[in-house]
């Protein structure tokens, strides 16, 4: 096998050489805490959430939870609404309709897939409520508890309010039911009641499920199911429990739906719990996967004006590679004043009590319910009812940031803060699923790209970025002015503004093509006024804030940039684009820590941000004389990368820039000669790795057996070399009092001779 490009020869074998790479398929060494050919790191990922910064480890591999605890953001939403004097009621933008996508969540991750389980196996043997799961169905106070080492009736009336109770079951095995569905026994008990297995012995003996009533003289529970019968019949949906029928029985109503064998995620938690002997939360990324997979489920109801009210672990169910919401008992319209509203305290959202459901408290209930999937949430239904604990009291918020990021918008205290639909919660949920598997694969730089809805790739820039790198925002193709933008879209930035001004309608895009005009003319009153007209019509509008970060960056005031960028960032935490902003404002105001993890979370997810993210990790740690972390950063950008050959080039500057030894001087003669520099540049460099190498020899002595280039390095091999690159340079050197100087200093520098 030959040599790898970034690795030095055998004379300059690198210092404190380590094991073997541990990454699949590779054959490098662990130099100074990273590969040597693949750039991987030694700490496993596992660790890296916790490494302290300072400890010698690449800061790479501290917390990234720092972005979230550290920055400022710029206000936006209820805050911004607040600040303004008046409490806005949040207004849905066009652009949101663009947060639609296929089932992709499957492809990103993979989840164990779970057996069916027979029905006939899942009958309750010995159907009995626990007396600690027995609540007055109307007040919610305790009852049917033992006493005096009395076993609590399982029938009576609340000491509180009156109201009847019974949790016995209304059905017994061989019951038949409406002339069609025998009873086989009882599944389970709900909030509203014993839910029984039976066969449908006019469709082929199928297995079906009904579900009675908690109480049969409960109005609201009586309510509750006759709304089901009536518009449960329109939901149909392949991840939704389908419904068969509505029927009565000795004066109780059941409402029959399809059987589902499959395991609930209350039960997985439970099984993983007894396998573990603790609690045993599900790893980030198959939580996600489950959610995703379950949120076009819920779009569909809240199209059809529908909210589910009542979701939770137990209720999404996996069979096999699939899953479905079942429960469908507290499903009401979006318009329903008068129905009783059922949830379960730590999932439901605090404005419920007081304004009734929505598709904003749906959201709630699901970022509830991831919180509860990936952690042991205590205090979820007392402390935390109405807040998510400190983050740096959990563990994957701490290693997650864009996790943590996105439940803090799902579990928003305003449902105006919250994601406006589940498929926009679905698509950032997606791109923060990618992060997460790429942090956990830990792989090195990502080497496929997921197209965002939101953004374009970003530009490939390999300088200290500007405003101009960034990605630039997608048009919002439901604007009712972008067909007009159009025919101005290739006008030079005044002539845009000058056509911009006399607009057919004032739209969110016709706003951010005037704030984008005047930040290319770099005229700011205008750019402020835009954004600020744009968060005044709608303060969540996060577009115009990030064109405030836009501007700040070409202001040259990073520390406004970063808290523009961070506040984008909490909006769309599954997008990249404002964390390379942020990753970016972060590195010009000194913030190197911040910067660099943001840089790694990009490169390392999709590979459009390697090329630019790589340059800018070997910047940052090339500025505080890491050379390995240098390696390690411009390994990532690929072979088959057009950026490659300038990943190249940049090794070789560092290399003569910085060298450690004259090991590395060797490696940065090797590495200029076929990394596609000008023959200006080759030969400079030339001249400065001799002359350093001379330098060095003069100081410390020669180094007897290595080489640079064609030299020994001795004094006379590196004065022979220098006077070479000093010719070479002399020959592609235009100016001839120039030229006469550098023969003049080579003629100077060559060894003695006697001839």
């Amino acid at each position: 096998m030959p040599p790898s490009p970034w690795r030095r020869g055998q004379a300059g074998a690198p210092r404190g050489a380590g094991p073997s790479c541990r990454q699949p398929g590779c054959t490098g060494t662990i130099v100074d805490g990273y590969c040597d050919v693949c750039g991987t790191p030694a700490t496993p990922t596992s660790t890296m959430a916790t490494q302290p910064v300072g400890s010698g480890e690449s800061p790479v591999e501290a917390s990234n939870s720092q972005v979230s605890a550290r920055l400022d953001a710029t206000a936006l939403g209820s805050e911004r609404a607040r600040s303004g004097g008046t409490i806005s009621t949040r207004r849905v933008s066009g652009h949101s309709q663009r947060m639609r996508t296929a089932r992709i969540g499957a492809g990103v991750t993979s989840v164990p897939p779970v057996p069916e389980i027979d029905a006939a196996k899942a009958v309750i043997k010995n159907p009995v409520v626990p007396e600690d799961k027995r609540f007055c169905p109307k007040c919610g106070e305790p009852v049917g508890r033992g006493r005096d080492g009395q076993e609590g009736r399982t029938t009576g009336f609340c000491a509180n309010c009156r109201t009847p109770f019974d949790f016995s079951p209304k059905l017994k095995p061989g019951d038949l039911v409406a002339g069609q569905y025998e009873v086989a026994g009882c599944l389970a008990h709900g909030g509203l009641g014993w839910i029984y297995l039976a066969r449908d012995r006019n469709v082929s003996n199928r297995w079906v499920v009904l579900k009675g009533l908690l109480n049969s003289g409960d109005p609201d529970a009586l309510a509750a199911a006759l709304a089901e019968q009536r518009f449960l019949a329109q939901v149909s949906h392949p991840n939704i429990v389908e419904i068969y029928n509505f029927v009565s029985h000795e004066g109780a109503g059941y409402i029959v739906m399809e059987y589902i064998g499959g395991t609930s995620l209350k039960s997985l938690l439970k099984q993983r719990m007894r396998a573990a002997g603790k609690y045993d939360p599900l790893p980030v990324d198959q939580a996600l996967a489950y959610i995703i997979e379950i949120l076009p489920a819920f779009q569909y109801l809240h199209d059809l004006g529908l909210v589910y009210c009542d979701f939770k672990p137990d209720n999404i169910i996996q069979i096999g590679d699939e899953v479905r919401l079942i429960d469908l008992g507290g499903v009401r319209r979006l318009d329903d004043q008068d129905s009783a509203i059922f949830g379960t305290v730590g999932y439901q959202a605090p404005e419920v009590a007081e304004h009734g459901v929505s598709v904003a408290s749906d959201i709630y209930t699901i970022g509830r319910t991831l919180v509860v999937l990936t952690m042991e949430f205590r205090g979820y239904q007392t402390k935390y009812v109405k807040s998510l604990p400190p983050v740096e009291e959990v563990a994957v918020f701490e290693q997650y940031d864009s996790f943590y990021r996105l439940l803090l918008k799902a579990c928003a205290p305003s449902p105006d803060d919250r994601f406006v639909s589940a498929d926009e919660m679905r698509v950032q949920m997606l791109g923060v699923l990618r992060e997460v598997v790429a942090q956990d694969k830990n792989a090195g730089a990502a080497t496929t790209s997921a197209p965002s809805v939101l953004f374009a790739p970003p530009a490939a820039g390999d300088s200290h970025l500007t405003y101009a790198d960034l990605p630039a925002l997608h048009p919002d193709s439901s604007d009712q002015q972008i067909g007009w933008l159009a025919t101005i879209a290739a006008q030079e930035p005044a002539q845009r503004l000058r056509a911009l001004a006399s607009a057919p309608g004032a739209t969110p895009e016709v706003f951010l093509a005037q704030a984008r005009a005047a930040l290319e003319l770099g005229q700011w009153e205008v750019l402020d006024g835009v954004v600020q007209r744009m968060l005044a019509e709608d303060p969540w509008e996060w577009r115009a804030v990030w064109m405030q970060g836009l501007a700040a960056l070409a202001r040259k005031s990073p520390t406004e940039a970063q808290s523009a960028f961070n506040a984008v960032y909490g909006q769309v935490p599954g997008e990249l684009a404002p964390k390379f902003g942020l990753a970016i404002a972060c590195e010009l105001s000194g913030n190197d820590e911040i910067a660099e993890r943001l840089y790694t979370i990009c490169a390392r997810t999709d590979a459009a941000y390697v090329p630019q993210a790589a340059f800018a990790l070997a910047r940052i740690r090339g500025s505080r004389g890491d050379t390995d972390g240098v390696q390690q950063a411009l390994t990532l950008v690929p072979p088959n990368s057009s950026a490659y050959p300038l990943a190249r080039q940049h090794w070789a500057e560092h290399l003569a820039a910085q060298p450690r030894d004259t090991a590395d001087l060797t490696l940065a003669l090797q590495t200029a000669d076929d990394a596609g520099f000008s023959r200006r540049r080759r030969a400079e460099l030339g001249v400065d790795i001799y002359g350093k190498a001379l330098a060095r020899v003069e100081e410390s002595g020669p180094k007897p057996g290595e080489r640079i280039g064609d030299f020994p390095v001795t004094a006379d091999g590196m004065r022979s070399g220098l006077e070479r690159a000093l010719r070479l340079l002399a020959d592609v050197t235009d100016n001839p009092l120039e030229r006469m100087r550098l023969i003049d200093k080579a003629n100077d520098i060559r060894p003695w001779s006697l001839v």
